[in-house]
């Protein structure tokens, strides 16, 4: 088993995104993982990803505030403690449109080399 502490947990750009700041827990240059990447992510006030898509199916689950996902033009609003599972190459944008932080866990799936 390997624990990761909170204190310990470093930020990394996340490409495309605004208004966020990201945490690597698990994977990529964290370690610890190599079949999953885990990040938390906090997005301000209008803060966001995308529209983008890539090949690696993502989970996100919402832990505090409100995140509007839009996928083929359709709009669904996940609150604490909903998620969501965005399929492999499905274009989509998150987008926080409440007044509060919306953090999100992020789990994806590394991309092969």
């Amino acid at each position: 088993m390997q624990v990761k502490r909170f204190a310990d947990a470093k930020p990394y750009e996340a490409a495309n995104h605004r208004g966020c700041s990201a945490l690597r827990l698990f994977g990529a240059e964290a370690g610890g993982t190599t079949s999953l990447i885990v990040g938390l992510s906090h997005f301000l006030p209008g803060g966001g990803a995308g529209p983008d898509a890539s090949p690696p199916e993502k989970v996100y689950f919402v832990l505090a505030g409100e995140l509007t996902v839009i996928v083929d033009g359709k709009e669904t609003v996940l609150k604490a403690n909903d998620s969501c599972v965005i399929g492999s190459n499905e274009m989509r944008e998150i987008v926080n449109r409440g007044n509060e932080v919306c953090t999100i866990v992020v789990a994806v799936s590394p991309v092969a080399k």
